[in-house]
C-alpha cells in the first residue's frame, strides 16, 4: 500500500504561518470584494510536516467538490473565486449567496457528515466580516477529536496524540474513502 505521507516536501512552522498570513490578507479582499456574500475558506486539517502531495491534492479536490455539491443541493450560487496547491496544503475560497448563518449550517454538516469530511476546516465569513463565524455562536456542537473524541481544539493545544497517531488515522480515513477506485491510495496492494 502506498502510504499517504511518503511523498511531499516537509513544511516548517515558518512556511505554515506565512501560508497562514497569506490566506488572512486574501480573505480580508475577499470580504471587501464580495460585500453581500457567505465566502467560504476550505482546506484539509492535516497534521505533520507532510502538507500536500498528489494523493492529498487529489483527495482535496474530492472533498471539496462534495462540499460544492452539497451547497449547489440548497439551490445556492456557488462559485469557486480561488484555489491554492502550495506544499503548505490545498486551499479553496468560495462565494455563497445566502446568509452567513445558512451557509455555516451546511458547512459543518459536510465537515460532521462522515470521516472523510471530519478532516476538512471550512471556515465561513462575509457579509462585511472578516472574522469567521463559530459552530457555539450558532449553538452547534464542537467538532470532535479522531482518536478519543474530545474536543479537536483541546486536543490540538495540548497535544494530546502524536502526529504518527493522527497520520495513521487519516490514512485508514482516506483508504476507506477511495477504497477500489483507481489512482488511489490503495493501488499498491
Amino acid at each position: 500500500m502506498t502510504k499517504l505521507f511518503e511523498t511531499g516536501e516537509p513544511q516548517d512552522i515558518t512556511a505554515v504561518l506565512e501560508s497562514k498570513d497569506a490566506r488572512v490578507a486574501f480573505q480580508k479582499q475577499l470580504v471587501a470584494d464580495y460585500l453581500d456574500a457567505s465566502i467560504l475558506a476550505v482546506k484539509l486539517n492535516i497534521p505533520g510536516p507532510i502538507k500536500n502531495n498528489d494523493q492529498l491534492h487529489r483527495g482535496f479536490n474530492h472533498g471539496l467538490l462534495s462540499l460544492i455539491q452539497s451547497l449547489q443541493a440548497g439551490d445556492a450560487d456557488v462559485k469557486l473565486v480561488a484555489q491554492w496547491d502550495k506544499p503548505t496544503g490545498n486551499e479553496a475560497f468560495l462565494t455563497v449567496a445566502g446568509p452567513l448563518e445558512a451557509v455555516k449550517r451546511q458547512a459543518a454538516a459536510f465537515e460532521d457528515q462522515d470521516a472523510f469530511g471530519r478532516l476538512f476546516d471550512v471556515d465561513v465569513f462575509g457579509h462585511g466580516q472578516a472574522t469567521a463565524l463559530s459552530r457555539t455562536k450558532l449553538g452547534l456542537p464542537v467538532r470532535k477529536c479522531f482518536i478519543c473524541g474530545r474536543p479537536a481544539k483541546e486536543c490540538a493545544r495540548s497535544r494530546r496524540h502524536s502526529v504518527s497517531e493522527l497520520q495513521a488515522v487519516i490514512q485508514q480515513v482516506f483508504d476507506q474513502e477511495f477504497k477500489g477506485e483507481a489512482g488511489t491510495v490503495n493501488d499498491n496492494e
